[in-house]
């Protein structure tokens, strides 16, 4: 890999296992299951009822919150945990124009946007707040972490979708590569349990009907029917290797590779083929200077509908060839449910965690082998297992492929 070497040295996270590092990683171990009926609207008169919300969450400044859509609160609680885990201080450890803030999100303020709509119905126009804009727009929850921060390099939020999340760390990462940026701040949140889009992706029958908590959500399993719709958030501290260790800095993987293609096939369903996303998993290779056999375990994108798992499968078999079926490939998602542009942070931080802790998370609630999706899923129980390199695969709707590797830090 040519140019500065990429470290991350925080982490923060809020989900549906826990709204801080410990306690969500904890979950994941365990093989725990974050999925259960919706809370935050009456499903009578859905087509679907489960999700993976967060729980137990309060942000703490209470008068804050009421200026803040649940995305930015979650990144913020996030960020802050990341910020704290780093020991980095904007200003006195890094000059604030070298600190950038990249951080996804896949519908923005969907829950605001839907009760100003009602507004306009029942109240009138005059009754819209003065909020909403700064509230919902996909961008403001990486303005509202820099403003947190005092981090004045550049600042975006990156939509693709439920790729969305491997895209921002993939861009920060190249942003410290090529100079441009000595820390990124960056991930993805997602607060998307509103009637509308919740309705949308079950009209188009994305989401799992079942009611069973323990069989809505089953990638890979030939019975699998449809995704289960998450919340939450995970931010990374990604620093210049240099940098980091001037300070003394903890560091917990490296960033060594990035690959995002498109499948230019159509806007929802992916390429049968797999060609594309196997270009980004290749892509990704080829930048860290390592091959299929490199690879010591697959965070896959697996969100347990009918075609993602069974392409996704075909183009982890394009990318690895042989070495496809014996590497361990598993989808965390059967426990936190699909956080669409989140979902790839989310997952950075359980392969980043999956490497410190040298242990291979499940698949949860598999029960039926499917014939198209023949690799080592990892099925029901975690393993213990030594861990080099670890990929993330995410696949968003407009065909958007995002892949980054990260590799186990070794002084």
């Amino acid at each position: 890999m040519a140019g500065r070497r990429v470290v991350v040295t925080g982490m923060g996270i809020v989900g549906p296992l826990g709204n801080n590092g410990k306690d969500f990683w904890q979950g994941i171990r365990e093989g725990r299951n974050g999925i259960d009926q919706i809370r935050h609207f009456d499903t009578t008169e859905h087509k679907c009822c489960m999700g993976a919300e967060v729980k137990g969450f309060e942000f703490p400044d209470k008068r804050a919150a009421k200026r803040l859509d649940e995305t930015s609160q979650y990144a913020l609680v996030a960020a802050k945990e990341a910020m704290d885990d780093s020991g980095l201080e904007v200003g006195r450890d890094v000059d604030p124009y070298r600190v950038g803030t990249y951080i996804s999100t896949g519908v923005g303020g969907i829950q605001i946007i839907e009760s100003e709509a009602q507004k306009v119905v029942t109240k009138g126009v005059r009754f819209i707040s003065p909020l909403m804009v700064p509230t919902t727009v996909p961008n403001m929850v990486a303005g509202n972490v820099s403003i947190e921060f005092g981090a004045k390099g550049a600042s975006f939020g990156i939509v693709s979708a439920c790729a969305s999340g491997n895209h921002s760390l993939g861009e920060a990462f190249r942003s410290i590569v090529h100079g441009y940026h000595d820390v990124m701040i960056a991930g993805g949140t997602e607060a998307s349990f509103a009637e509308a889009s919740f309705a949308g992706f079950a009209n188009m029958k994305a989401l799992s009907k079942r009611t069973d908590r323990d069989r809505c959500c089953t990638p890979f399993d030939k019975e699998r029917d449809g995704f289960i719709m998450a919340e939450g958030s995970a931010i990374l501290i990604l620093e210049e290797l240099e940098h980091a260790q001037a300070r003394g800095a903890k560091i917990y993987a490296e960033i060594v590779g990035y690959g995002a293609t498109s499948d230019a096939y159509h806007i929802t369903m992916p390429d049968p083929e797999g060609e594309a996303d196997a270009k980004a998993m290749t892509m990704a290779m080829e930048e860290a200077g390592i091959g299929p056999s490199d690879i010591s375990y697959i965070n896959a994108h697996g969100t347990g509908t009918p075609m993602n798992d069974k392409y996704e499968t075909a183009a982890i078999k394009r990318a690895m060839g042989e070495q496809a079926y014996k590497i361990p490939v598993s989808s965390t998602k059967s426990m936190t449910g699909h956080a669409l542009g989140a979902a790839g942070a989310i997952e950075a931080f359980i392969s980043i965690k999956a490497l410190n802790d040298g242990f291979i998370p499940a698949t949860i609630n598999y029960q039926v082998p499917d014939e198209d999706c023949d690799l080592d899923i990892v099925p029901n129980e975690g393993r213990n297992a030594e861990l080099k390199y670890v990929l993330s695969n995410a696949l968003g709707f407009g065909g958007h492929n995002g892949v980054v590797i990260f590799k186990k830090w070794e002084d």
